[in-house]
C-alpha cells in the first residue's frame, strides 16, 4: 500500500541545509500494524509528515495505493489527506464549540456529502469507538480518553486506507492509554492499516512491526508477534 524509494528531505535554515531524511526505502502492506520510533531529531516526525501527505520529499518517490504522492500539488495532496488518510493526534484537535457528532462529521463536509449521510456515517463511527451515547456532548464534557476516542472516530469516518496516529496516548494516563491501544488493536484486527508514531516501548509493543529511525534513516525493522500479555 505504501512504497517509499530513496526519500530525502532537506530544510534550509539560514545558510545551513539540514538533511532530515537521508534516503529512506520502506514498504508497508495493507493491514499492517506498524510503530515508528526514534529519539527527538531522528527524522521520525518528518517521515510521519511525509506518510501523511502533510509534506513532500525533496528527492525520491512515495507511492500510496499506486499513486505517486511526491509529484502532487497542494490541492491533490489535500484530496489524498481527506480520502486516504485518517489522523489521530496527541492533543485531539477537537473543535470545542461543536458537538461530538459535528466534530466527527467535519471531514465529510469537505467531500460535499449530503447531511443525512454525514450524520449516519459519523454516528456509526462513534458507535464503533464506544461513544454512540455521547453524540450531543461537547469536548469539555468528556474525559481525555473519550476525547481521544472522538478523534479516532473522526479519523475513521472517511474510511481511510491508512490510520496514522502521532503519540496518541501522550496526554493520557496509563489506564486510559491501555484502553486506547486496545481500540487500535481492535481496529487493526478488523482490517485497518495502522501506523503509530511513539517513543514509548509499551505502546510500540502492541504493533506487529517496529521501525526505528535514527539520523534520517531506518536503522532497524523488527517483526514482533502480538501476545495477549501486552499491556
Amino acid at each position: 500500500m505504501i512504497e517509499l524509494a530513496g526519500i530525502v528531505k532537506t530544510y534550509t535554515m539560514g545558510e545551513e541545509t539540514v538533511r532530515a531524511l537521508a534516503g529512506v526505502d520502506l514498504s508497508i502492506a495493507r493491514n499492517e500494524y506498524v510503530a515508528l520510533t526514534g529519539p527527538s531529531g531522528s527524522g521520525k516526525s518528518t517521515l510521519m509528515n511525509l506518510l501523511g501527505c502533510l509534506d513532500t520529499p525533496t528527492e525520491g518517490r512515495y507511492l500510496l495505493n499506486g499513486s505517486d504522492v511526491a509529484t502532487m500539488d497542494d490541492d491533490a495532496l489535500a484530496r489524498v489527506r481527506n480520502r486516504e488518510i485518517g489522523f489521530v493526534f496527541q492533543s485531539f484537535h477537537l473543535l470545542p464549540r461543536q458537538t461530538v457528532l459535528q466534530n466527527v462529521m467535519q471531514p465529510l463536509v469537505y467531500r460535499g456529502m449530503p447531511h443525512r449521510e454525514r450524520v449516519q456515517r459519523a454516528s456509526e463511527a462513534l458507535a464503533k469507538v464506544g461513544l454512540g451515547d455521547r453524540l450531543a456532548h461537547r469536548p469539555n464534557q468528556l474525559s481525555g480518553g473519550q476525547r481521544q476516542r472522538v478523534a479516532v472516530a473522526r479519523a475513521l469516518v472517511g474510511e481511510p486506507s491508512l490510520l496514522l496516529a502521532d503519540e496518541p496516548t501522550g496526554n493520557l494516563d496509563s489506564a486510559t492509554s491501555r484502553d486506547i491501544m486496545a481500540l487500535f488493536d481492535a481496529l487493526h484486527a478488523q482490517g485497518q492499516t495502522v501506523v503509530i508514531v511513539t517513543h514509548e516501548p509499551d505502546i510500540a509493543a502492541h504493533c506487529h512491526r517496529v521501525l526505528r529511525v535514527s539520523d534520517g534513516r531506518i536503522v532497524s525493522d523488527v517483526q514482533q508477534p502480538r501476545t495477549a500479555e501486552v499491556h
